[in-house]
């Protein structure tokens, strides 16, 4: 997959109104801080187009990225330990659900974990949630980079045993750092497309 063209085009608030998009729509969801923006500006091959950020939390809106003019990332809002209101979290988590319920675009949710770490349990509430929802999520183990490499296959089945993933579920691990694991996240999505 050669990304030629992304640009962001639909920033979307708790008011606003859900564009009709009629291309395809990937979306990435995943706790605060855990490499959401870096997974999606490594595969459009920019430095900085999603907002990285020290402070967890920084997406509060449902962000639309164009991809060559043929399909678009979603940038769903960072959940977890973002400091802000408990009311101001459940207005996210309305946001992203009307999102789920509204687009008839959407080809799959990317769930982004820490291969670090066991999944904890809001990263096994939205696994739960977005099956809920009628998804099936992809999996991405992000930060690949900062566990060695005999780590890897513990690490990635502690994941496949938390969140209870079905056999053929698909899991990337990824490292925003070298891009390993991107070629095959680009497959996987010229697979769905």
């Amino acid at each position: 997959m050669i990304i030629k063209s992304a640009s962001l085009e639909t920033v979307c608030g708790i008011t606003s109104r859900l564009p009709e998009n009629a291309l395809p729509e990937f979306a990435f969801a995943g706790k605060s801080n855990v490499g959401k923006s870096s997974l999606i500006n490594g595969l459009m091959n920019r430095k900085s187009l999603a907002r990285t950020s020290a402070q967890p939390g920084k997406t509060q809106t449902i962000n639309f990225y164009n991809i060559n003019g043929a399909f678009y990332f979603v940038d769903l809002p960072g959940y977890g330990y973002a400091k802000v209101s408990p009311e101001e979290k459940a207005r996210w988590g309305k946001m992203v659900e009307r999102y789920l319920h509204r687009t008839k675009q959407l080809r799959r949710i990317f769930l982004l974990v820490d291969i670090r770490h066991e999944p904890n349990a809001n990263d096994r509430q939205m696994y739960e949630w977005i099956k809920a929802n009628g998804y099936e999520p992809v999996i991405v183990a992000t930060k690949l980079d900062k566990i060695k490499k005999s780590q890897r296959d513990a690490q990635l089945n502690l994941i496949r045993d938390t969140l209870q993933l079905p056999e053929g579920t698909p899991v990337f691990p990824y490292s925003a750092l070298t891009k390993e694991g991107r070629d095959e996240i680009y497959a996987y999505l010229e697979e769905m497309l």
